[in-house]
């Protein structure tokens, strides 16, 4: 065994004893008498970016709130519908032979099925609190499965700069948050979907690693230009949330708004959701530091990406 692979065992080990520590249960989160304060925002204003829309009153600024909140945890539901079978089937690559390695990733699998569990509680709890529809892109299974149509390093750097995002929402815009009264419970779901995912990204760059080492340099491109389409592929989604989030606004305030208030808040919201779901992410120091193995190219043609969702 190379010093590669003990370094990569040691890794795994260690996350899977840190996955180990956090042990919450999804009714210990959500359900019962721990209700949503729908008098409340839920979204950090750095993440939200409602404020600075002039059409809209602070009633309807807390209403498209609540509503970025519902999209964003559709969205990562979304997401962890492809990490889970992209996880478990890399996994049969790994095999029994590096016994640590797999109940590590098998861990992880389990974990975003829980996500994706207390996410569809969280969309019961908010459809009977919110008092209207509120409608997310899909049908999610088909994009999962359109992003696993793509090369297998171009879909785990997405998941990869992902983690990382999330991580850097929480810390940044939600933890120690007190000049915002966001919803304690919405909250308290950030958190521990933060506790969790935390462990996520050491698991993800190594399997960036493992691919890169058996890749031929060829598919090693073919992975990295992979990425760059699904980034587009995944801003395609946001962009037609933005307008689905733009409807449910509609329905819940009663409103219609005029082609430039539309124009306004859909502008405003599309540079959010890139910055929130894109920019923030690949421009994280952990995921660039990743990137940068791939070479002067990769490195410039990714900080042009991250500016553009910047």
């Amino acid at each position: 065994m190379n010093a590669t692979m003990i370094n990569a065992n040691q890794a795994y080990a260690q996350s899977l004893q840190r996955a180990s520590q956090v042990n919450w249960k999804i009714e210990d989160i959500i359900g019962g008498n721990k209700r949503l304060d729908f008098s409340k925002r839920f979204m950090p204003e750095a993440l939200a970016r409602v404020n600075e829309i002039s059409c809209l009153n602070e009633a309807e600024k807390l209403i498209l709130n609540q509503i970025r909140g519902n999209s964003y945890l559709h969205l990562f539901g979304a997401v962890e519908e492809f990490i889970v079978p992209y996880v478990i089937n890399h996994v049969k690559t790994t095999g029994l032979s590096e016994i640590t390695a797999t109940q590590a990733l098998l861990h992880f699998a389990e974990e975003e099925s829980k996500h994706i569990r207390l996410f569809r509680c969280f969309a019961e709890e908010y459809e009977l609190g919110f008092g209207s529809r509120c409608d997310g892109i899909g049908p999610v299974p088909d994009i999962a499965d359109a992003v696993l149509q793509h090369h297998p390093l171009g879909v785990v750097l997405v998941i990869l700069y992902i983690e990382w995002m999330t991580q850097n929402h929480y810390l940044a815009s939600v933890r120690d948050n007190f000049s915002e009264s966001l919803d304690p419970q919405f909250c308290s779901l950030l958190r521990n979907h933060w506790l969790e995912e935390a462990q996520h990204a050491t698991l993800d760059a190594l399997m960036v690693e493992q691919l890169v080492r058996e890749l031929e340099p060829t598919e090693v491109e073919a992975g990295v230009e992979d990425f760059f389409k699904l980034i587009e592929f995944l801003n395609g989604g946001f962009m037609i949330q933005v307008q689905l989030d733009l409807e449910s606004l509609s329905r819940a305030t009663g409103r219609t708004f005029t082609e430039a208030e539309k124009q306004e808040i859909q502008s405003i919201q599309e540079r959010a959701y890139q910055w929130t779901f894109i920019g923030s992410g690949i421009s994280h120091g952990k995921f660039v530091q990743t990137f940068n193995q791939f070479g002067a190219i990769a490195q410039a043609r990714l900080t042009q990406v991250a500016e553009k969702y910047s």
